[in-house]
């Protein structure tokens, strides 16, 4: 029996992992926590941090694993491409892990291959980003080069919050001390998720984000549909397959991110994994009728299956459905909660794929600072948008909370 290793043992891990025991295989996991719940599914367990390359190649190899995943973790990418070569099974390649996962080797490949791109600067301190803010007289975003879930990035409008800024993004770069300085972009935001299989691209979702009122880069809301009245999405589509196809990634789970401005769609960032909260394990398949996971576990082995074309297109049946992935904001003003109700009823929706909260009566809630820090969150599938609609509505009537007075 083949081993498959997955690198990282989170929430979001969880669904690739046992994804794989069902496909007959075995598990070895890493993760840097003694109770990381990958854990409790997997064959052979390993406490490590998923960023120590040498650490997790010599658990693959005392575990003879014969191919090495990750799934909704960007910070682990470059560890699987380097494990996986060093043992000699099927890898996207380091090459390719650098260039999608450092923001900044993604503009320069966006420049070098005519896709459109906003005005950047690679800063190795705090007066070159104040420098070209000055320069550039726009509202710039702030980003480490290679973090995740949006910790370190921040919309930046006058030389005071550079200054304050700068060195929290730069904390959370992991290699080097940089930080990726831009022209902010003004406009509505896309996710793109998609499967690469041998060497071609193909998009497989999108969604309209919406993002929280007092900070515009938590995203609070992904609406996935396969058109959208206001924004052509088959030529977003074939600006993703492009990019994808012209970096050349071989076999591989993709998420991408766009900006929509004055006629175009910009590359903000992308991914050699899926999206994260359950994006890649439930509402991908859902929307496009296509089993990525299976697809990517295939490739990962080396099984060479025959896949016709049109296998790995939207499903006709599934171009009506849609889904909504929605993050909880409460605001307790500094009040303890003191009641919760509606959450076992609202899970028993059919079309409530799941209903998460990061809280209990007692606690007291603070707004997000990050993607990892939001509350909470919901996924409703659905197979018309008035039937998401009608659920989304019951989701807010049955929701409630009550605060401790004080």
């Amino acid at each position: 029996m083949k081993t498959i290793m997955v690198v990282a043992g989170g929430t979001w891990q969880v669904p690739l992992i046992k994804r794989i025991k069902e496909m007959g295989y075995r598990v070895a996991n890493t993760n840097l926590y003694p109770d990381s719940v990958g854990f409790q599914y997997a064959d052979q367990n390993g406490v490590m941090d998923v960023l120590d390359k040498e650490s997790n190649l010599k658990f693959a190899k005392e575990n003879h694993v014969d191919a090495v995943l990750t799934e909704q973790s960007d910070i682990a990418v470059p560890t699987v491409a380097y494990v996986a070569e060093k043992i000699g099974c099927c890898s996207i390649g380091r090459d390719m892990a650098e260039l999608f996962t450092n923001k900044y080797k993604m503009r320069e490949f966006c420049q070098k291959n005519n896709f459109a791109f906003p005005e950047y600067r690679l800063c190795e301190n705090v007066e070159q980003a104040v420098e070209f803010f000055r320069n550039l007289e726009k509202d710039v975003i702030i980003k480490p080069l290679d973090s995740q879930s949006s910790r370190g990035v921040f919309t930046i409008q006058t030389e005071e919050e550079m200054r304050k800024r700068y060195p929290v993004a730069e904390s959370y770069t992991n290699k080097g001390n940089y930080v990726l300085v831009e022209r902010y972009i003004r406009g509505t935001e896309f996710t793109v998720d998609g499967l690469v299989l041998n060497g071609k691209h193909h998009t497989l979702a999108i969604s309209e984000k919406s993002h929280f009122e007092y900070n515009p880069n938590i995203a609070s809301k992904l609406f996935f549909t396969y058109q959208n009245e206001k924004f052509d999405y088959d030529c977003l589509r074939g600006i993703n397959n492009a990019i994808i196809d012209k970096a050349g990634l071989k076999n591989a789970l993709t998420h991408a991110e766009y900006k929509f401005e004055e006629g175009k769609f910009y590359l903000i960032e992308m991914a050699a994994r899926g999206g994260g909260t359950r994006i890649s394990s439930d509402i991908v398949p859902y929307v496009s009728g296509v089993d990525n996971y299976r697809y990517l576990i295939e490739a990962s082995v080396g099984v060479q299956n025959q896949v016709e074309e049109t296998e790995l297109d939207v499903k006709e049946e599934c171009k009506k459905r849609c889904a909504v992935l929605s993050f909880l904001d409460i605001e307790s003003n500094g009040k303890q909660i003191e009641k919760i109700e509606g959450i076992e009823k609202i899970r028993a929706i059919p079309e409530v794929v799941a209903f998460e909260v990061e809280f209990s009566e007692g606690d007291i809630i603070e707004r997000a600072q990050d993607d990892r820090s939001r509350v909470g969150f919901y996924i409703i599938c659905a197979e018309s948008r008035k039937r998401l609609e009608e659920v989304t509505e019951i989701i807010n009537r049955t929701f409630k909370i009550t605060f401790k007075q004080i």
